[in-house]
C-alpha cells in the first residue's frame, strides 16, 4: 500500500519545476503589487503549498485507467451513505472487540487506513488558510469541503471527459473525512504559527524605500509590455503608418511614460516608474533613454532582420558586423551590471534616467528610491 502512495507523489515532485515556472510570474506580480517586495518566508510558504496541492492532487487521481475507454465501475460510480466506511472496517477488520491486543491489526487495514488518509490528505490545507491566508473557520471548512468535492467530481467526471467512464467512486465519506481534515489542519495551525513568524507580521519592520529596482522586476515590467507594445505596432502596420517599429515604440515607451509621468502598463503592473534622478521624468530624458535604446540598439537589430533590398551586400555585411558586435557589447555590459550594486546600464547613465518604487502611505502615493 506504501508504493500506491509513493507513485504519485513522486509524479507530484517531478511535475513541480514546471508548475512553480508557471506560478512564478503571477506570484511575483501580485508580490510586488501588493507588498512591494518579495519576502522569503511568504515565496517559501506558497511554493510549499502549491507542492502540496500537487501533491493531494496526483494522490488523487493517480493511478490513472491504463485506457480512455474504460469500463464503468460494476459497483456503481457514487456512494451516497454517509459514515459506510465504518460498515468497511467491521467488515475487512480482524479485530476482536473483546480482545485488545488485535486492535492494533487496524493499522493494517485497508478500509481504516483510507480514512486516516482522506483525513490527512487535507489537514496541510487547513494550517495554510489559517497561517497564511488567515482564514476563519467557517471559510477554512468550505474552502476544505470544496477542495475535497474538485477531487469527487474530478473522479466521478473521468477526469471532466477525459475518460469514457468514472474510474473511482465518488463517495460521500471522502467529503466527510477530507472536511474533517481541513478542520484538524485549522486547529493545528495555532501551535504551527508558534514555531514560524507571523504572516500579518513580516512587513512591519520592511522599509520599502530601501529595496532597490531588481532585474528581475524590470524584466516582468518589459514582458507585459512585450505583450502589448507589438500590438500597437500592428495597428500601424495595418494603417501603413511608415517606420511602424520607431513610431509605435516613440508612442509606447516615450508619449505614453511623458503623459503618465514615468509609467508604462508593464510597470505599472509591478510599482515602478521612471524619474530624471528623482525628478519628474522629462520628454527630453525619455528620448535620449528610449531612442538610444529601442531606435538605435534595437533598431539596428530590426532593420537587420528586416528587408534590405535597397542596400549593397558590402552595406548588409558592414550592418551585420556592426550589430554582431554591439550585441556582443550589451550582453557583456548587461551581465557585469547584474553583479554590481549600481544597477544603472549605459541608455540610463546617458539619459540621467532611472526606476524608482511606486509605493502607498497611510495618506499618499510617493515615489520611493531605491538604495
Amino acid at each position: 500500500m506504501l508504493h500506491s502512495y509513493l507513485f504519485p507523489i513522486s509524479y507530484a515532485f517531478m511535475s513541480f519545476p514546471f508548475a512553480a515556472l508557471l506560478f512564478t510570474l503571477p506570484f511575483l506580480i501580485v508580490q510586488y503589487r501588493k507588498y512591494g517586495y518579495i519576502n522569503k518566508v511568504r515565496a517559501f510558504v506558497l511554493y510549499l503549498f502549491l507542492l502540496y496541492l500537487l501533491n493531494a492532487f496526483f494522490l488523487v487521481i493517480l493511478p490513472l485507467p491504463a485506457t480512455r475507454h474504460n469500463p464503468a465501475l460494476a459497483s456503481g460510480a457514487m456512494q451516497l451513505l454517509p459514515l459506510n466506511f465504518i460498515n468497511d472496517i467491521l467488515r475487512e477488520t480482524s479485530v476482536i472487540g473483546g480482545d485488545p491486543s488485535t486492535y492494533l491489526h487496524l493499522l493494517k487495514e485497508r478500509a481504516f487506513l483510507q480514512v486516516i488518509f482522506n483525513i490527512l490528505i487535507t489537514v496541510p490545507f487547513g494550517m495554510v488558510l489559517r497561517y497564511y491566508f488567515r482564514t476563519g473557520w467557517v471559510r477554512s471548512i468550505l474552502y476544505s469541503f470544496l477542495l475535497s468535492l474538485f477531487f469527487e467530481v474530478t473522479q466521478l467526471t473521468g477526469i471532466y471527459g477525459l475518460y469514457d467512464h468514472a474510474y473511482r467512486v465518488f463517495d460521500v465519506d471522502d467529503l466527510i473525512m477530507n472536511t474533517l481534515g481541513g478542520i484538524c489542519g485549522y486547529l493545528a495551525a495555532e501551535w504551527l504559527s508558534g514555531l514560524l513568524p507571523r504572516i500579518e507580521k513580516l512587513d512591519e519592520d520592511v522599509n520599502v524605500s530601501t529595496k532597490r529596482v531588481t532585474y528581475t522586476r524590470r524584466a516582468i515590467a518589459f514582458l507585459i509590455d512585450s505583450v502589448i507594445w507589438p500590438i500597437l505596432m500592428a495597428m500601424c502596420y495595418v494603417l501603413h503608418i511608415p517606420a511602424s517599429f520607431w513610431v509605435a515604440t516613440g508612442i509606447y515607451f516615450i508619449l505614453i511614460p511623458w503623459f503618465t509621468d514615468g509609467l508604462t502598463p508593464g510597470k505599472w503592473m509591478v510599482r515602478i516608474r521612471l524619474t530624471k534622478m528623482g525628478d519628474r521624468i522629462t520628454l527630453a530624458a525619455l528620448f535620449k533613454r528610449y531612442g538610444l535604446l529601442y531606435w538605435v540598439f534595437f533598431g539596428l537589430n530590426r532593420l537587420l532582420a528586416g528587408s534590405l533590398d535597397n542596400i549593397p551586400d558590402i552595406g548588409r555585411l558592414f550592418l551585420g558586423i556592426v550589430v554582431f558586435f554591439m550585441n556582443a557589447w550589451f550582453f557583456i555590459h548587461l551581465v557585469i551590471h547584474l553583479f554590481k550594486k549600481d544597477p544603472m546600464l549605459f541608455y540610463e547613465k546617458f539619459s540621467k534616467t532611472r526606476q524608482v518604487v511606486l509605493w502607498k502611505t497611510p495618506s499618499e502615493e510617493t515615489e520611493k528610491e531605491p538604495a
